[in-house]
């Protein structure tokens, strides 16, 4: 599809991000441990809310500094290793379903390698795959190729507690690793690299890699199913194509109104000045991609709504202050514009 001229600036300028899914997962393990919501919030510039939707965007910058604010009011230096080690990746990721519906843990790697970004998006330090499998030194490696890993160790420290004890939960009996290798420097808390990693860790080494066996690429996984694997594909799919298309102006405006929502502040001088732009340049820009600011603003409470209120997670009056209504009359209004029926109509015939 042909771009319209300017967006390739603008792809190249968005800023990197996480799934707020991921990012929801870190904060519910800080606040498990004791973690003041409203200073991680106030410290990372993460709104909560904007966490409901496991599929929306948070700034990579606004989650590492999620990380680092968690670290320090948990009083936890090995906070990244636990988190990793602790967590299910299906519960925060459409990806992690997606490798656990495949029939062998390599193809599980090969589809990690796929849709890895919808977790995170990362700079790789060469083309290809960020996972690779790597034979060297007479063993095989499985080798994180992320771009400048130290400037956040705590994403190699978390990648690599999540892949060996992922393994260990579900294939205790099987071989993996053997050793892990980072590129950072010893830390404070290296004790506990051992004790759970459960091998030993080398510092400051050449490579960001687990010494594995090569047997762990053929365990085949516990019930693969065709089924949910085509399923969760095509909705992997459509993630990545809305990825993609958040490197539009009509993705960074999304972007800024997520958070913002629920306040009702969602005048377009306000995204405007968030953006750096002036409203007659945002204006401008969201024509050039065929759109229009309330437009975007509708089509995104739409959404919103729809996923609020699926499976339970609020309410209607909840729902419609979420996405922005302080009258809950016109946001049945609304509702009934979007899908033709009440929110309540609309629930009844989900159920």
């Amino acid at each position: 599809m042909t771009m319209p001229t300017g967006k390739h600036d603008f792809a190249r300028q968005r800023a990197p991000t996480v799934s707020a899914g991921y990012a929801g997962y870190l904060w519910r393990f800080a606040v498990a441990r004791g973690a003041d919501p409203a200073e991680l919030a106030r410290r990372s510039g993460i709104d909560p809310a904007g966490l409901a939707d496991p599929d929306t965007r948070v700034p990579f910058a606004r989650y590492q500094a999620l990380m680092r604010t968690a670290k320090e009011l948990c009083r936890m230096p090995a906070l990244a290793l636990h988190l990793g080690a602790g967590n299910d990746f299906r519960e925060f990721s459409v990806v992690g379903l997606i490798c656990y519906a495949a029939p062998t843990m390599g193809e599980a790697l090969a589809e990690l390698n796929r849709y890895g970004r919808l977790v995170a998006e990362v700079d790789l330090a060469m083309a290809g795959p960020r996972f690779r499998i790597e034979q060297r030194d007479g063993g095989t490696w499985l080798t994180d190729t992320r771009a400048d890993p130290d400037a956040f160790p705590e994403m190699t420290e978390a990648s690599w507690a999540r892949f060996i004890g992922e393994t260990r939960r579900h294939f205790p009996d099987a071989p993996f690793a053997l050793a892990v290798h980072v590129t950072h420097p010893a830390p404070a808390h290296v004790d506990e690299y051992e004790a759970v990693l459960g091998v030993p860790a080398t510092f400051a080494s050449d490579r960001n890699a687990i010494r594995i066996d090569p047997s762990w690429l053929g365990i085949a996984l516990h019930n693969p199913s065709r089924y949910a694997f085509g399923v969760l594909s095509e909705r992997a799919d459509r993630l990545v194509r809305e990825l993609e298309n958040a490197k539009s102006m009509r993705g960074r405006v999304e972007g800024v109104l997520v958070p913002m929502l629920h306040r009702g502040d969602v005048a377009m001088e306000a995204v405007a000045r968030k953006l750096g732009l002036s409203q007659r340049s945002l204006q401008r820009r969201l024509k050039d991609e065929d759109s229009g600011y309330e437009a975007v603003l509708d089509a995104l409470r739409h959404r919103m709504a729809l996923n609020y209120l699926s499976g339970g997670r609020t309410s209607v009056n909840e729902t419609a202050y979420l996405v922005g209504f302080s009258d809950p009359s016109a946001f049945s209004r609304a509702f009934k514009r979007w899908t033709g029926t009440s929110p309540r109509g609309w629930l009844a015939r989900e159920r």
